[in-house]
């Protein structure tokens, strides 16, 4: 009995010395960023990579936990301790079966890319799973390629995002049966955060003392209709994208106009997605135009931002498929003198420039593909626009893009009816800013100083078309 006892006090003993080692060894960080902004870098946020060494959770079922950087949902997944996991530290997170980890919660200042380890559990049998995100509340979408754990030691993962805004993550084991998956260490890198001198993001907190950008906004050169994000405002609804920026009319079921900014970095090699699909970041009870809304109409889905302007990730391309993006646009007016104008435009984006571009629709009443007159479509749901139009601000790439607009900055106007038997040129439909105001009521170009908006609104363009 006394050996005993003497046992239990040198045990405790030493787990006291442990302790008071382990404390002596950690410098308290008693700084709280939003009384002492000073004290944090700007444009950080604190909390990642979430190394899941926070909390535990020992069972497969359903259940949130809250980690360093927030509450996360593990689905048919547990926090693992044991020798078979794989893990930096202590523990990681086990995934079994299609088993699913989801951030619950938002990442507010966008991601540029995704860091993840990743292996074999013990001598289980490879893994194949996947990285998704949700933007500004959207639905999930696939990052990237299919990733295969092969290795039984960690090994890292990493995913181009490329997203401002609101973003989320959950990685989705796909492979079933009963091979395990152990995965640990996830961060990621911020994007188009201005300050921000390294990238590194580490929580989804506020971030302290950010400047708001003054360059690259898809409406830097105004707000046309002076859309507001107020839901009672549905004719001019306000909405705000990482790849555009566009005002809904609740009633007509198409954008008023879209705005958006291009550059080389939107210009890549992903793939044309073509996966139309309504837009749920739209209202609670407002209608939503679906991939189908236009079928069998004599209408193409005409996007308003092109794929093609919006091709660097594939996350980007698919942007572009939402159907609040979308008019009903002639077939020939689509395919042949706004897909010229299109590429016209990315010719002049690869010389060095950068451009603004603003389109939009307005009247009703167009003529597709089956002949006739057709003012709307989809059981009157959606209204078909008789006139497109486009305007675009050429400038050479740079920086304070709305001071460097003056008299002699190239101003592309283009106003097309929406018919199919539209000519086949571009510059034959040339006119100028101030006439596309006169038929909107828009103010398009607010932005730029009066006196410049007086010159360059005026004229129509004389340039080359290719």
């Amino acid at each position: 009995m006394r050996k005993q006892i003497s046992y239990f006090f040198l045990v405790l003993l030493l787990g006291c010395a442990v302790t008071s080692c382990k404390e002596d060894n950690v410098t308290p960080d008693n700084t709280n960023p939003v009384e002492n902004p000073q004290h944090v870098p700007l444009g950080t946020i604190v909390g990642f990579p979430e190394d899941f060494e926070a909390t535990t959770k020992f069972g497969y079922p359903t259940d949130t936990i809250t980690l360093g950087s927030g509450d996360w949902i593990l689905d048919d997944a547990l926090i693992g301790t044991s020798a078979d996991d794989r893990r930096n530290g202590y523990q990681s997170v086990r995934i079994r079966y299609t088993g699913k980890v989801t951030m619950n919660f938002a990442s507010p200042k966008g991601v540029s890319t995704v860091t993840v380890n990743h292996a074999r559990y013990g001598n289980d049998p490879e893994s194949e799973w996947e990285l998704w995100v949700s933007h500004n509340g959207g639905e999930f979408m696939k990052v990237g390629e299919t990733v295969k754990s092969t290795a039984t030691t960690l090994q890292k993962a990493t995913f181009t995002v490329n997203l401002t805004g609101s973003v989320k993550f959950e990685i989705r084991k796909i492979s079933s049966g009963t091979a395990r998956l152990n995965i640990d260490d996830f961060s990621f890198k911020g994007y188009g955060l201005a300050g921000d001198t390294d990238g590194t993001y580490d929580a989804p907190e506020p971030v302290i003392n950010e400047p708001l950008p003054t360059d690259n906004l898809h409406i830097g050169m105004g707000n046309p209709s002076n859309a507001t994000n107020n839901v009672a405002n549905f004719a001019n609804y306000l909405m705000q994208k990482n790849e555009y920026d566009l005002s809904y009319h609740r009633d007509r079921g198409i954008p008023n106009w879209v705005s958006w900014h291009l550059d080389r970095t939107w210009i890549g090699s992903a793939p044309r997605q073509d996966n139309f699909r309504a837009d749920n970041t739209l209202p609670a009870g407002w209608y939503r135009v679906i991939q189908t809304s236009y079928s069998s109409t004599g209408f193409d889905r005409g996007h308003n931002c092109p794929s093609a302007d919006r091709s660097s990730t594939t996350i980007i391309n698919s942007a572009t498929f939402l159907m609040t993006n979308m008019i009903p646009q002639a077939p020939n007016n689509n395919q042949q003198i706004w897909a010229d104008l299109e590429n016209y435009t990315r010719s002049l984006v690869n010389k060095g420039n950068e451009v603004y571009v603003i389109m939009g629709s307005y009247g009703e009443g167009g003529t597709g593909s089956k002949g006739g007159l057709t003012k709307t479509i989809n059981g009157g749901k959606v209204t078909v626009p008789s006139n497109v139009w486009k305007v675009i601000v050429v400038l050479p790439e740079g920086n304070g893009d709305v001071n460097r607009v003056n008299n002699t900055t190239r101003i592309i106007a283009v106003n097309t009816p929406n018919i199919n038997s539209v000519s086949s040129s571009w510059g034959t439909y040339r006119t100028s800013v101030d006439a596309i105001e006169a038929a909107t009521g828009y103010d398009l170009l607010s932005n730029l100083p009066e006196a410049v908006q007086t010159a360059v609104e005026a004229k129509t363009d004389n340039g080359p078309t290719n």
